[in-house]
């Protein structure tokens, strides 16, 4: 049994998620906890529900996917795992705020664990997440799929009637149809799509109505 938790943080209005199951062992996924009090409500979660967290996924490096990644590591010592595509980002975390919002990143964000990869599996409990790379928001996208619970978790590559900008620092429009196209010919269609901003979706919906499934 498959528990998923989200948060709505940071000005973006971004999904966190925390995904458990009955062993009590847990993921957090796309920790953009910025206000203090959204830092605190993710911890007090896993604290209050008894929750082993054993990962700490990115789905990419965009700031305001990783805002919350210091408060994990202090409160439970899990270093978070990204795309290697991606690390450049990460490591201009300051730069990308400033840019975007016009203030500096004033904390720490912790060291990296083991890069993520195409194909690779992640163990938590009784379940599997595939990993699956979606190059064109951001070079080390990523999508994150549960499939014998058909559950995706989509961070900015898909969402709902929508996808992510591909304007921003490597970034490709091509290479996001080209993720798209990936997704739509092998996933089925009654996955369940958690995405990085906004409402849930399905890949059935997605495949008959949003239109940059189309090129």
């Amino acid at each position: 049994m498959i528990e998923i938790k989200t948060f709505q943080c940071n000005p973006l209005q971004e999904n966190c998620f925390i995904v458990s199951d009955e062993a009590k062992e847990a993921v957090a996924i796309d920790c953009g906890a910025f206000f203090p009090e959204e830092r605190k409500a993710v911890a007090r979660y896993i604290k209050d529900n008894g929750l082993n967290l054993c990962h700490v996924l990115c789905t990419h490096a965009h700031f305001d996917h990783i805002f919350g990644l210091d408060t994990l590591y202090e409160e439970f010592g899990i270093s978070p795992k990204l795309h290697a595509a991606d690390i450049f980002l990460y490591d201009k975390m300051s730069e990308q705020l400033q840019a975007f919002m016009g203030v500096p990143f004033d904390r720490q964000l912790p060291p990296l664990g083991d890069s993520m990869a195409d194909g690779d599996t992640i163990n938590f409990g009784s379940h599997l997440i595939k990993v699956i790379h979606t190059s064109g928001h951001s070079p080390g996208s990523v999508v994150l799929y549960m499939e014998e619970e058909k559950i995706l978790f989509s961070g900015d590559t898909i969402f709902r009637l929508g996808v992510g900008r591909t304007d921003l620092e490597g970034g490709s429009w091509q290479q996001l149809l080209e993720s798209l196209q990936r997704l739509a010919t092998t996933l089925p269609d009654d996955v369940k799509v958690y995405a990085g901003h906004g409402p849930s979706t399905t890949m059935s919906l997605e495949k008959k109505l949003n239109p940059y499934f189309r090129y």
